[in-house]
């Protein structure tokens, strides 16, 4: 992975049952940056994030934009957007469409992510927002799953609320690189989200997430300095405190006579 400003899928590939990759869904340049400075592996970002400033602020992560499951219909749009999502500094799309349209990206060359066990924008059809894979039946459904998303091209999956030592079975006889969310470590990568990580969120949090901040606390706090500062300059405006001479720009005395009396003239012939 040395020889390369960023790894490669085949680096990615290479790292598989070798050691623990770490991947985060970042939303903002500074969560970028961050991540670029603590060295992880893999970021998931929103296409919109993508261009010359994101790569200014993380060069290193292997960047996989997602293509929203819902915002696009055919083949033919997921083509569009995912070019589009590499061109502008994108390593590969996460894709949790059909196989058909996996298949068809793969054609092209276009590395994919896709997904398996718990698919949130799918869930009705696994019983909600809940873990998958906790009878035979279904662990086998993400077997059958794993190796459909495998045939079709994708080099990589991510493998969500599924017991780990079903997704570590799943993991070991696929040749994908099998990225755990709430999977256990017998998968090939760990991925959080970022706003869980930093204590950002409000809601609740799943079970698999650990909070290593309190953001929400920093927010809060934040919050009230902004309104505090936003009451003290309206009360100075009402006051007369606001502006002092020194936030304005000082005029020589002559010129402001010249001015004035040219005024004055101009004003009296209207």
């Amino acid at each position: 992975m040395k020889k390369h400003s960023r790894p490669t899928v085949a680096d990615l590939l290479s790292m598989k049952g070798k050691r623990q990759l770490t991947m985060l869904r970042v939303t903002t340049l500074e969560e970028a940056e961050a991540a670029e400075k603590a060295k992880i592996d893999m970021v998931s970002v929103p296409p919109a994030l993508l261009g010359p400033v994101f790569r200014e602020a993380a060069p290193s992560p292997f960047a996989v934009p997602g293509l929203e499951y819902g915002d696009y219909v055919s083949a033919e749009e997921y083509l569009r957007e995912a070019f589009k999502a590499l061109k502008a500094g994108g390593d590969a799309v996460y894709c949790a469409a059909g196989l058909s349209t996996i298949r068809r990206m793969r054609e092209e060359g276009i590395p994919v992510c896709g997904h398996v066990g718990l698919i949130p924008s799918k869930a009705t059809w696994t019983g909600g927002f809940r873990a998958v894979g906790k009878t035979a039946a279904s662990a086998f459904e993400i077997w059958r799953q794993t190796k459909a998303l495998e045939e079709a091209g994708a080099f990589a999956a991510e493998i969500e609320v599924v017991p780990g030592e079903v997704a570590a079975a799943i993991s070991q006889n696929t040749s994908m690189l099998m990225i755990s969310m709430g999977a256990g470590t017998g998968c090939d990568a760990q991925y959080l989200f970022a706003d869980d990580v930093l204590g950002a969120n409000r809601d609740h949090y799943p079970r698999h997430a650990k909070v290593y901040r309190n953001f929400a606390a920093e927010y809060d706090r934040l919050q009230r300095e902004r309104i505090a500062a936003f009451t003290e300059f309206a009360d100075d405006v009402k006051n007369g405190a606001y502006p002092e001479k020194r936030h304005l720009v000082a005029v020589d005395e002559e010129q402001l006579k010249l001015f004035l009396q040219r005024l004055r003239s101009e004003l009296d012939q209207a």
